[in-house]
């Protein structure tokens, strides 16, 4: 029982702010010397179990260099790299412009732009912060100017910049791809379907809420001039149109098996680099800028995987994994027991725990069982990812209501976010269980 002890030990320590990292390499450590105290019990000395357990970290450099070396994980900092210099060109605010004015004459037309931009920068930057504090400084006011409803708005925008959880390239199913042992293209072409049903059903729930409640997202009377209206035609198509190339050659090399998502990824970070030459808004600052950011990132990806693999080296070794394949064999149900019981555990963690912490932590726990009972690793990881989705946006933690509320206009309150999140948050279940109920709908096979 020390692995369980040593999980909910380190959960505690999180909900009081702990660093993530710190926190699993702390615990780790003190419970790998407890279990070879425990383990030598009787037949030894207490020091002579400090040193059983201090011997079990022998191979962290060999599990370190491993992480170091591979080449899977090398997209992750590419990927980055590509979503914040495409941030540096203000491309959330050139697309939310053309999106308005193509959309902005349909009763929540300013929302659906929104979640349309959402899924944009989904594909091609994936950074879920730098999108909705984006659309939070642009989007937000303009909404609020037009009357529309508070909570729908900011509903909107939470869920919208998440969209970049599931939409490839995410950093997400990058790091699922790792965890699975399972090619991440795979993973990229499996979460296509399931990402664009997500960005249909919000714009489904946007017109029908804007439908039934009459003045909550009126529409924008826009200049009749069509001299005006053609220009303006031609200066969105000049916003929207590079991005999509980007996109295409971003996931088209992947998916085309022209390239591996580390290589399209160095493709992006280049494209990137071109778009902002393209936009005016190179310079060698915003490159350094982007790199040091880049950076930050990545060592923080990096220093939570070292702990939560010095964490699962501990666990394992303390016998943890076997108590919950255990548990979880012989739960009633069999596939679909230990599937409703993986997705609400890892659901209600997302609650209080950040998705990288879930993806190192609780799912190399699932994975053996999963492949023991016969599931489809990929369908399994593309579940996860959409329910890890959720994490964003469920209270208390849920980074997009923080980073919303960082940069809303002070008459935008907590509740306001929360009450508008809610909505999305059902939305992100139900896809989630007709995902789980009919994979082949979604192009996806449920087993091996």
């Amino acid at each position: 029982m020390i692995g369980i002890i040593m999980f909910f030990v380190a959960l505690f320590m999180l909900l009081f702010g702990f660093p993530v990292a710190f926190t699993f390499g702390a615990v780790s450590v003190i419970f790998g010397l407890i279990a070879g105290v425990v383990e030598i019990a009787g037949e030894g000395s207490v020091w002579e179990g400090l040193l059983l357990g201090k011997d079990m970290f022998a191979f962290m450099p060999h599990r370190i260099w491993s992480i170091m070396n591979n080449t899977i994980l090398m997209a992750i900092p590419l990927f980055i790299y590509m979503g914040i210099v495409l941030q540096k060109t203000r491309l959330a605010e050139r697309l939310l412009e053309s999106m308005a004015f193509l959309f902005g004459e349909i009763k929540g037309g300013l929302a659906i732009s929104t979640i349309l931009v959402g899924a944009l920068l989904a594909a091609s930057t994936g950074v879920v912060g730098a999108s909705v504090v984006a659309m939070g400084v642009i989007s937000l006011p303009v909404m609020l100017k037009y009357k529309y409803d508070k909570a729908l708005s900011t509903g909107t925008i939470c869920a919208a910049g998440t969209l970049g959880q599931i939409i490839p390239p995410s950093i997400v199913l990058i790091i699922l791809g790792d965890v699975f042992q399972v090619p991440v293209g795979d993973l990229f072409k499996a979460a296509f379907w399931p990402g664009l049903t997500l960005v249909g059903a919000y714009i489904i729930y946007i017109v029908l809420y804007a439908y039934i409640k009459k003045d909550s997202a009126p529409s924008i009377v826009l200049e009749d001039s069509a001299g005006s209206k053609g220009q303006q035609v031609i200066t969105a198509l000049k916003a929207i149109i590079p991005p999509l190339v980007l996109i295409i050659l971003v996931l088209g090399s992947i998916f085309g098996g022209i390239a591996t998502p580390t290589e399209s990824a160095a493709v992006g970070g280049v494209g990137a680099i071109l778009l902002a030459w393209m936009y005016r808004s190179f310079s060698l600052k915003m490159l350094q800028d982007s790199a040091l950011e880049t950076v930050k990132i990545t060592a923080m990806v990096f220093g939570i995987l070292i702990g939560a693999t010095a964490f699962s080296m501990v666990f394992t070794y303390t016998g943890g994994d076997a108590i919950v394949e255990e548990f979880m064999l012989e739960l009633p149900g069999e596939k679909w027991g230990f599937i409703i019981l993986s997705m609400l555990a890892i659901l209600i963690l997302g609650f209080f725990i950040d998705f990288i912490e879930i993806s190192y932590i609780i799912v190399p726990i699932l994975v053996p069982i999963s492949e023991a009972i016969g599931i489809n690793p990929v369908w399994f990881a593309i579940l996860i990812a959409l329910n890890l989705q959720t994490s964003f946006l469920t209270p208390p933690f849920g980074f997009s209501l923080f980073y919303l509320k960082g940069v809303a206009p002070p008459d935008v309150k907590t509740t306001h976010i929360y009450k508008g999140a809610v909505a999305f948050i059902a939305i992100q279940v139900v896809i989630l269980i007709l995902l789980t109920v009919y994979p082949e709908t979604f192009g996806i096979s449920a087993v091996i």
